[in-house]
């Protein structure tokens, strides 16, 4: 069991993983964006998928902030119901969907980039409960 986030040490590191995924479209040709994986052990139960500026309309970085937990089941079998859906692809991939108002992304990553994220976020809570 985890200790609440405000009883976290001021030490606990927050992860980044940064990743390549490819965005999904009609094109044959898919397209390689580079992608940060984020966690702050201020806040357990949520990760962050941030793409880069040069994405966004607006210029910014687009950050989607969900509960770890969808991230962990989806790399198992098709989850979520809201803005974000997660599945596995293959034995090595994995999709996610990104839902907003200006439409639908479906990106894919490798399943072992993302395990590799949830396994580096499970070893920061860990450490900050210590």
């Amino acid at each position: 069991m985890s200790a609440p986030a405000e009883n976290l040490p001021a030490t606990a590191a927050p992860v980044e993983e940064r990743v390549r995924a490819r965005v999904i479209t009609d094109d044959p040709l898919y397209r390689a964006i580079p992608v940060a994986l984020r966690f702050a052990p201020a806040e357990p139960l949520a990760v962050r998928i941030v793409f880069p500026a040069d994405l966004s309309p607006e210029g910014t970085d687009n950050e989607w902030v969900f509960p770890r937990a969808l991230l962990e089941a989806g790399l198992q079998a098709p989850t979520g119901t809201g803005d974000v859906r997660i599945w596995p692809c293959g034995r090595v991939q994995a999709v996610v969907e990104f839902h907003s108002p200006e439409g639908v992304a479906v990106v894919q990553f490798d399943i072992a980039a993302l395990r590799r994220f949830l396994r580096r976020t499970y070893a920061a809570t860990a450490t900050a409960t210590r």
